[in-house]
């Protein structure tokens, strides 16, 4: 075989042997000239790069000069993540476009305001004429986000002013791939579920006067049914995972192709590239797998000690896929407690209720419960360790009947309003293309003539 579809074979095996050995840093030379690796100090705090008022992230107090670690809070535009997400439960409402209307405008639309936004983003939930069938039907492919980032990338041929990043251009492409990426995340799903996999293929048309969270089940669905229960906390989800800070590793790819002066669509498709990894948005899918390979090896849910042992051989790489991690347990900011996991626990018991999920819900209290103190002994830790979003977010997935194939599309459903944010305060305030440094350690070297060597 030639090409894209060439084995690997002792040649390449050969070469990559060579670009390992002259690729190697000495890791003590990171600690010589106080390199952040990640970014991030020993502690998980990330190195000052920007400045934002999207949102924040706080998981220290300043007491007497000192950080000291506390519960986890999310600001979306200075509003507590809880108080907002209360505020629409209260209500018995939908909150996916008010906090998107909140995120870009920076503030809470009155009635009014969020009627007339409500059709617009509406009015722009449709595809190009022929979209589906000549871009995401003639080419399936086995990864949805990738199929997703094909499509981002598509569109730009369909825009009669793709280029133009003046404010206003960038906006009305900003609310109409917002308005898209539920279609094209489940529409991919449906060609790659028809295509590769050999099953029916179901193409339903989203309707105006539901809500996104509505939309999506509707569209993925073959019958069109839901629960208003199931939409309002997959809506709940949605918004959850809608914006983390500038810092998260594809809000700042955003922020970083942005300041290059780039198309809205190479920003997005270049911000997707980085959501797909399973160290940022493929997370709750490891989590998933995990409890999967949990549940086979555990014969008893409710014996602790069982359930204990297993976490123990998930840290000593004897569990699963032997990488040493319990997932879902664990983040960059937060050490005491993940706000977003918070409120998405507190909805999970009532969906598991009614979906006949309760067995399952009491192992992940348990685990959630255990896995810091199983973590405690047998790692040294710099920070506290609780359960992140990605723990409990795979679980409501898989009770909403979503295929694993979408799981990291939804959070890109979600995170495409950050993005959109982000993209517009990047070019509202800063025009200084980002270029961090990188110091070569390397001794410069003398050429030698081919016939030399």
């Amino acid at each position: 075989m030639t090409g894209f579809n060439m084995k690997v074979t002792p040649e390449i095996e050969q070469l990559t042997e060579m670009c390992k050995d002259h690729s190697s840093i000495d890791l003590s030379l990171y600690g010589k000239y106080d390199v952040k690796r990640g970014l991030r100090d020993i502690n998980g705090k990330g190195v000052l790069a920007g400045l934002t008022q999207v949102s924040n992230v706080q998981a220290v107090n300043v007491v007497d000069g000192k950080e000291v670690p506390c519960a986890g809070s999310l600001y979306y535009r200075g509003y507590n993540i809880k108080d907002l997400t209360a505020g629409f439960v209260k209500d018995d409402r939908f909150g996916f476009e008010e906090t998107t209307y909140l995120l870009l405008f920076g503030v809470l639309p009155d009635k009014k305001q969020l009627e007339e936004f409500n059709q617009l983003l509406a009015n722009q939930r449709s595809l190009p004429r022929n979209f589906v069938r000549d871009v995401v039907m003639k080419a399936p492919g086995r990864d949805i986000m990738n199929a997703l980032s094909r499509s981002v990338l598509t569109l730009y041929s369909y825009d009669n002013n793709p280029d133009d990043i003046s404010l206003p251009n960038v906006l009305r492409q900003c609310l109409n791939l917002i308005s898209v990426f539920p279609l094209l995340s489940v529409y991919g799903y449906q060609a790659y579920n028809h295509y590769i996999r050999g099953k029916s293929l179901y193409i339903h048309n989203p309707k105006k006067e539901l809500s996104t969270a509505e939309n999506i089940l509707r569209i993925l669905r073959p019958d069109k049914k839901y629960t208003d229960l199931e939409a309002k906390i997959l809506d709940l989800a949605l918004i959850l995972h809608m914006e983390h800070g500038g810092g998260n590793n594809s809000t700042f790819t955003t922020h970083v192709v942005s300041s290059s002066g780039t198309d809205t669509y190479s920003a997005i498709a270049a911000a997707l590239g980085s959501l797909k990894g399973p160290k940022h948005g493929g997370a709750n899918i490891k989590v998933i797998r995990m409890f999967q390979d949990m549940k086979k090896e555990v014969h008893d849910w409710e014996d602790e000690d069982e359930v204990r042992n297993y976490l123990r051989r998930l840290l000593h790489k004897e569990a699963f896929d032997r990488r040493g991690l319990i997932y879902g347990m664990g983040h960059a900011i937060y050490s005491v407690s993940d706000p977003r996991a918070e409120v998405l626990k507190s909805f999970v018991e009532s969906l598991a209720k009614e979906k006949g999920r309760m067995k399952d819900y009491n192992l992940y209290s348990m685990v959630e419960k255990m896995a810091p103190e199983v973590i405690a002994e047998e790692r040294r830790i710099y920070k506290g360790v609780s359960a992140n979003v990605d723990f409990y977010s795979g679980f409501v997935y898989s009770m909403l009947d979503l295929p694993l194939e979408l799981y990291t599309p939804m959070f890109a459903v979600a995170r495409i309003v950050g993005w959109s944010a982000h993209r517009m305060e990047e070019l509202i305030n800063t025009d200084k293309i980002i270029r961090p440094a990188y110091k070569n350690v390397l001794e410069a070297a003398e050429y030698v003539p081919l016939d030399q060597r």
